[in-house]
């Protein structure tokens, strides 16, 4: 994919992954993170023995500087590579993290490195899923469906990651799902899951290419089988068709998205509550929560919260 440079007023984000064997992580840990602070790049990258992972941005020709280092370093062109933009900062600060696993399974033995699913362009996507043999499932977690969903699909409704291959084990069967589609927002996932099915029995496993992101800027919104909008993981909370910011914001009490309708609900208070999680606020909360907060418009600083995708 070609560097995609903005004006230097508009912030260029980069959500990318690829797996690949990587070693000797502490020293490009402060290698990138150097490269990072001297261009000003903001967002979080995850490194770990099985690739890389990431969502980061910045401002002018600073977005192709980062990613042709990141590319030396992990081949990341060739990996999962996805621009959007932003008009205001979507991250406070660069963090670059180590980890055992760039996407959180705890399954040693879903290694895309060593196999993944059928890779399906987002222009073949609605043709496969058109199929009454397959079994459509999201791999996301439960306040990522409640923004948006494919028609038909399967909501294991799982609060993390590592809840997807207990929901494989007690409700799907390789002899009777012979025909498994999946889909997550930028791909990731898929490939970890799709990995983790292939090991457990599943033969054909197939998943979106470059997720969900990918489909809502390459297929047009006549022909979306797309409902809602798509849960990102900075402070654009949500984007629609062709990646347009969508009007969703975070309940920084609970951290679930909120559409124009939550807001305006007497359970939401900004940086403290809202309809989703004040049945199980407790008082205590509560005032940290609008401490947190109010410390937060002091400093003028965002809420914490900023994460890969």
């Amino acid at each position: 994919m070609e560097n995609k440079p903005q004006n230097n007023d508009v912030w260029t984000v980069a959500a990318l992954y690829r797996f690949v064997t990587l070693k000797d992580l502490p020293t490009l840990q402060t290698q990138i993170r150097e490269r990072c602070d001297d261009l000003g790049i903001c967002g979080t990258l995850l490194i770990a023995p099985e690739g890389m992972n990431g969502t980061i941005a910045g401002q002018g020709d600073t977005i192709p500087q980062i990613i042709d280092l990141l590319d030396d370093i992990a081949g990341v062109k060739s990996g999962e590579l996805k621009y959007s933009s932003a008009e205001e900062k979507p991250f406070r600060r660069i963090k670059v993290r180590l980890k055992k696993e760039i996407i959180t399974m705890k399954a040693p033995e879903a290694n895309p490195n060593d196999q993944v699913g059928t890779y399906v362009k987002p222009q073949d996507w609605n043709d496969l899923i058109n199929d009454p043999d397959v079994t459509l499932i999201d791999t996301r977690n439960d306040y990522e469906t409640a923004v948006g969903i494919f028609e038909g699909a399967i909501d294991p409704n799982i609060k993390t990651f590592t809840e997807f291959k207990d929901y494989v084990a007690e409700h799907m069967d390789p002899k009777k799902q012979k025909k498994v589609a999946m889909f997550c927002t930028g791909g990731i996932r898929c490939e970890k899951a799709s990995s983790y099915m292939m090991a457990h029995g599943f033969e054909e496993v197939y998943h979106l290419q470059g997720g969900i992101l990918k489909y809502l800027e390459d297929v047009p919104a006549d022909q979306s089988k797309w409902n809602g909008d798509c849960f990102v993981f900075d402070r654009r909370v949500a984007v629609g068709q062709n990646l347009e910011e969508s009007p969703y914001q975070l309940c920084y009490g609970c951290r679930f998205p909120l559409s124009p309708e939550d807001l305006e609900s007497d359970a939401y208070e900004k940086g403290v509550s809202c309809p989703h999680c004040i049945e199980t606020l407790s008082e205590e909360k509560a005032h940290a929560f609008r401490m947190r907060h109010e410390q937060m418009k002091k400093a003028g600083e965002g809420i914490p919260g900023d994460t890969a995708y």
